[in-house]
């Protein structure tokens, strides 16, 4: 049976960097250094099973009442075993014990599973904004 931690010490940033940098089309190039960053600077959830990691997300969270959803991951050999539904359940169910407002994410090819949770298009897009830095790497 798959195990989650929210340790970030248990996170096998080797597996991590190599399917973010290599597999995930959001990551693509992503040094080591910013993997390490993003690990340290979030809450990582990660998914292992007979003690390899299988899955990753993480949330930028004040655990109270925002949270950003992002590098949802799920190694190709395990897709379609129910490892995302597995990590998602979690990480709304944590959300739900927080009593969190709002979460938000970014995706190109997930959408459906993310309608499962509750997630929509932005009802006030004309109330959010963005700022990208485009030479920054992924």
């Amino acid at each position: 049976m798959p195990e989650i931690s929210t340790d970030p010490a248990a996170v096998d940033l080797d597996w991590l960097h190599h399917r973010l940098s290599s597999d995930a089309y959001w990551a693509l190039g992503r040094s080591r250094e910013r993997v390490e960053r993003l690990v340290a600077n979030s809450l990582p959830y990660s998914v292992f099973h007979d003690g390899s990691q299988i899955a990753f997300a993480r949330l930028v969270t004040d655990r109270t009442t925002f949270a950003w959803l992002s590098d949802v991951y799920v190694d190709r050999r395990e897709r379609g075993k129910g490892i995302g539904k597995l990590l998602l359940d979690r990480i709304m169910a944590d959300a739900d014990e927080w009593g969190m407002r709002r979460m938000v994410l970014a995706t190109g090819d997930a959408h459906d599973l993310y309608r499962r949770y509750g997630f929509t298009p932005h009802p006030e897009p004309d109330q959010w904004m963005e700022k990208n830095w485009p030479a920054n790497p992924a």
